[in-house]
C-alpha cells in the first residue's frame, strides 16, 4: 500500500494555511508543524475559547491576521509567505449563521475564495492548491444514494449555496489560469468532528458543553443523518492530495470527496447517545420550537477517493466520539490541550501507516 502521508516531504516545505484559527485550521497547522513544515496562517482573530488558544498553535506558526474578503491584504500576506502549497481553509462555516449572515457568509466563501485564487497566481514558486469546500455544496434531494464529485452544485440555505458556488468559482479558475503550473484541487468533507471544536450551534460542541455544565443537550433534529468523521480522516486526504499535486501529477487536480464508511453514516440521536455514554450517562431533550431548514439526509461517495488516492476511513465513528470525551476529559480537568491534540495526531498517523 502506498504511503498516504509522507512525512519527509513536508519537512521545510513553505505552506500558506487560510482559517488557520478554526477548528479544523487548527489540527491542520499542528500536523504540519509537527512534519517540520513552515506555516504562515492568514485568518481573523480566534475566537476566546478555541483550540487555537488551547493549544498555543500561534507559537507554531508565522500567524498574520486578516480578511480573504480583503484582495490586497491577501496578497500581501501570501507574498510575505512564499508558499510552495496553498490550504485555502478560511470561510464562515455555519448553516444557521447563514441565515442571519447572508451577505458576510457570501463575501467570506465566495469572493473570499476569488480573493485567495487570484493571489495564487501570482505566487511563483506555488507548487498545490487545494481549496476546502464543504459536502453540502451539492444540490441535496435528500435521497438515499450518495453524492458523487460529477454531481451537480446547488444548496437551500445560504451557507449550502456559497459552497457550491466556491466549487464553481474553482472549477473557473482551474480551467481558466491554472491548466499548467500549481494543481488545483477542491476537497469536500463531511461532518468532521473532534476535540478542541468549540463553534456555536454544531451539534458535538454543543453536547460536550452541556456535559460539562452538567445539564441535558438540547437537540435539534435527532433524526438527521449526517456522514460524521474524525477531523483527523478528512485532514489526511487533503495533505494527501497536496503532496501529489505538489509532486507534479496534474491528474490530482479535481474535486474530491472525504466521508466515513457506510456504517458511520448515522442519526444525531445515535451520536448524541453515544456521547453521552462514553461521559458516563445522562439523557438528552428535544429542542422546541421553529427550527430553520437544514437537510435531513446526506451521504458522500468516496470511491473516487479508495480508488485514485488510497485513502480510507481508519479510526471508525465509535473510536472518534471516544477520543473526543478523551480531549474534552483532559482539557476540563487542566490537562495541556496541545499535548493530547498532538498525542491524538501521533496515535493517527500509526493507524495510517498500518492500514
Amino acid at each position: 500500500m502506498e504511503v498516504l502521508v509522507d512525512g519527509a516531504f513536508w519537512r521545510g516545505r513553505r505552506v500558506f494555511l487560510t482559517g488557520h484559527t478554526g477548528f479544523k485550521g487548527s489540527w491542520l497547522s499542528l500536523w504540519l508543524s509537527q512534519m517540520g513544515a513552515e506555516v504562515t496562517g492568514f485568518a481573523l482573530p480566534a475566537e476566546p475559547v478555541s483550540l487555537f488558544g488551547q493549544a498555543r498553535v500561534g507559537e507554531l506558526v508565522r500567524h498574520l491576521e486578516g480578511d480573504i474578503r480583503d484582495l490586497t491584504q491577501v496578497e500581501a500576506a501570501m507574498r510575505e509567505a512564499r508558499p510552495e502549497v496553498v490550504f485555502h481553509l478560511a470561510a464562515q462555516p455555519l448553516v444557521r449563521l447563514s441565515y442571519e449572515q447572508p451577505v458576510e457568509t457570501y463575501a467570506t466563501n465566495v469572493q473570499g475564495t476569488v480573493h485567495v485564487l487570484d493571489a495564487c497566481r501570482r505566487a511563483d514558486d506555488l507548487q498545490a492548491i487545494v481549496c476546502i469546500t464543504s459536502d453540502k455544496c451539492y444540490e441535496n434531494r435528500e435521497w438515499v444514494w450518495p453524492y458523487r464529485e460529477s454531481d451537480p452544485m446547488g444548496g437551500f440555505d445560504p451557507y449550502s449555496s456559497s459552497k457550491g458556488a466556491a466549487e464553481i468559482v474553482i472549477s473557473a479558475y482551474r480551467r481558466s489560469f491554472f491548466g499548467e503550473g500549481p494543481g488545483l484541487a477542491s476537497v469536500r468533507a463531511g461532518n468532521v468532528i473532534g476535540g478542541g471544536d468549540w463553534a456555536a450551534d454544531r451539534l458535538i460542541p454543543d453536547i460536550v458543553r452541556a456535559l460539562i455544565e452538567e445539564r441535558r443537550p438540547l437537540i435539534r433534529a435527532p433524526r438527521a443523518i449526517r456522514p460524521w468523521q474524525h477531523v483527523l480522516e478528512a485532514l489526511g486526504g487533503y495533505i494527501a492530495i497536496a503532496e501529489r499535486l505538489a509532486r507534479g501529477d496534474a491528474g490530482f487536480a479535481e474535486a474530491w470527496n472525504f466521508g466515513p464508511s457506510d456504517d458511520d453514516t448515522q442519526p444525531v440521536e445515535w451520536i448524541v447517545e453515544r456521547m453521552l455514554d462514553a461521559w458516563g450517562g445522562g439523557a438528552w431533550d428535544r429542542a422546541s420550537g421553529t427550527q430553520v431548514h437544514e437537510a435531513n439526509l446526506l451521504k458522500l461517495d468516496c470511491a473516487k477517493a479508495r480508488a485514485g488516492l488510497g485513502w480510507r476511513p481508519v479510526l471508525g465513528l465509535g473510536r472518534a466520539l471516544e477520543w473526543i470525551v478523551e480531549w474534552h476529559r483532559h482539557v476540563a480537568n487542566g490537562g495541556d490541550a496541545r499535548q493530547v491534540t498532538r498525542d491524538q495526531l501521533a496515535f493517527y498517523r500509526r493507524l495510517l501507516d498500518e492500514r
